[in-house]
């Protein structure tokens, strides 16, 4: 699971992050000191797990965890005792109270785990019989024949993403993520943390846009580097 912590006090974060690497289970991929910087990695960037502070200058912990995507799980890590209930509100898998013991943070591991894989077995029965061509998506209480080459991008929004094809665009409750990881890894690219692009329909691009068809697509800052060294590996 790849996750990232955002506390405003640097001795929380380091905290955290030792606590993190004994695991063994999680990926640190960043560690914030408010919410706002957190939002930016997190506008570019999916992230399974954030282990989120309450008191915060500018934005709280309970203010920014209500303005994330549902399937990011978010465990509390607070000095105060008081803030708990009002971390049922916004779904919080767990509640820590600083300072952090090594068993109590390994049981809200393994809890935000557990979840984690019961989300991606839910999502994943979203999706039906995968080929070497096409797979079937399941939307409005039907499965759909989607074939790989006839998918122009894939958006995300929330807890659904969007396939868009040449004629028509097909809507199911899945994040982005695990739809990526059923997509040919030689065709389909995500481009930022919104959206997938198929490959073989871009019809041109320059350094902060793809273009397909009538639709303009930002790339992330995160992800340009990578793009242009597989897009342009493929072209050579």
């Amino acid at each position: 699971m790849n996750c990232i912590i955002v506390d405003d006090e640097p001795l929380a974060r380091e905290a955290i992050q030792l606590l993190i690497h004994e695991t063994g289970q999680l990926n640190l991929l960043g560690a914030f000191n408010s919410a706002l910087s957190a939002t930016r990695f997190l506008d570019e960037q999916a992230v399974d797990l954030i282990f989120l502070d309450i008191q915060m200058p500018n934005m709280t912990g309970l203010e920014f965890a209500r303005n994330i995507p549902k399937s990011t799980l978010v465990v509390f890590t607070t000095a105060y005792t008081e803030y708990a209930l009002d971390s049922y509100e916004v779904d919080a898998i767990d509640y820590l109270v600083k300072p952090i013991e090594s068993a109590r943070f390994q049981k809200a591991v393994d809890k935000a785990v557990s979840y984690h894989s019961l989300l991606l077995t839910e999502e994943k029965e979203n999706i039906g019989k995968i080929e070497s061509e096409y797979f079937f998506v399941k939307s409005e209480r039907r499965f759909f024949k989607v074939n790989f080459k006839e998918i122009l991008f894939i958006e995300g929004l929330k807890d659904y993403v969007i396939l868009q094809l040449a004629e028509r665009r097909i809507i199911t409750k899945m994040n982005l993520k695990t739809i990526h990881e059923q997509l040919p890894k030689n065709t389909f690219f995500r481009v930022n943390k919104s959206y997938i692009v198929n490959t073989l329909h871009i019809d041109s691009f320059d350094n902060n846009d793809i273009f397909i068809q009538a639709y303009e697509i930002a790339i992330g800052n995160s992800y340009r580097e990578a793009f242009f060294e597989e897009f342009m590996n493929k072209k050579s």
